[in-house]
């Protein structure tokens, strides 16, 4: 498998120093935060993407994919929500990377069928598109749809080989799942993994991987088992938690520690 960190635990950091940790650290890749906070995002023009690339590209490590904010399940018209997901599509193919991240964000008291049916008609609409621009689509294991079982009965109704998942395994956690169960429903569509640690259910400020509780040796090994061999990404979530350690100093510590569980279960 190979190692990647999101730009979310450097926010505003620019894209030459976010390389240097990667390059420094051992990691393979880099989820950039496609937010206008951040250097990347989908209003920059051509020549800043094309410079972006080249700067990947020179130091040997991947865009693994953007990670934007478009709601798939949310309440409203279509357009907006499809607009957002195509400027995201057409920033990931300028970068040559193979994915874009959506959350699927249906509302408090929304009914799940109205919200799956929502959200399997605009991923279904996008992944016409994504399948243009040879990038994939997707969907989080996140908010309204926190399991794999929640995730399933959207990407089931979508059956587009451009629309996938991203396993947060720190909500399928909240949401009670095994990471067996979890992977059991989202192996047909798996992009990649999000890593991360927290202290208990109660407190999600990010720590470094191995101090929590999350279940990390127990995915990892159930990934192993069944020989999957894509990406796994740590989301350490310091721009929502402006007391947590600063994670520069925790990526060598990271990218250790995921070696060792992946060693283990080889």
């Amino acid at each position: 498998m190979k190692l990647a960190f999101s730009t979310l635990g450097v926010p505003g950091l620019p894209v030459p120093e976010v390389l240097r940790l990667a390059t420094a650290h051992g990691y393979h890749g880099v989820e950039l935060r496609a937010h206008p906070e951040e250097a990347v995002h989908p209003g920059i023009d051509a020549a800043a993407r094309a410079d972006v690339a080249a700067e990947f590209r020179a130091a040997g490590v991947e865009v693994l994919g953007l990670a934007g904010y478009a709601r798939v399940a949310a309440p409203g018209d279509d357009e907006p929500v499809l607009d957002e997901i195509r400027a995201l599509l057409d920033l990931a193919h300028d970068l040559g990377a193979p994915y874009i991240r959506v959350f699927p964000g249906a509302s408090p008291g929304q009914p799940a069928a109205e919200a799956d049916a929502i959200a399997a008609r605009r991923l279904g609409t996008a992944a016409r598109y994504a399948a243009d621009v040879d990038v994939r689509v997707l969907l989080e294991t996140h908010d309204s749809h926190r399991t794999g079982a929640d995730a399933i009965r959207v990407l089931g109704r979508v059956g587009h080989r451009q629309v996938g998942s991203l396993w947060d395994v720190m909500h399928t956690w909240l949401g009670g799942e095994q990471p067996s169960q979890t992977y059991a429903a989202l192996s047909p569509y798996l992009g990649y993994v999000q890593v991360k640690d927290i202290s208990s259910s109660e407190d999600t400020t990010p720590l470094a991987l191995g101090a929590g509780v999350l279940p990390l040796a127990e995915c990892v090994e159930v990934l192993s088992r069944h020989g999957w061999d894509g990406w796994l990404c740590w989301e350490y979530e310091k721009r929502w938690y402006e007391k947590a350690a600063p994670l520069p100093g925790l990526l060598r510590g990271g990218r250790e520690h995921l070696a060792r569980l992946l060693n283990d279960s080889a």
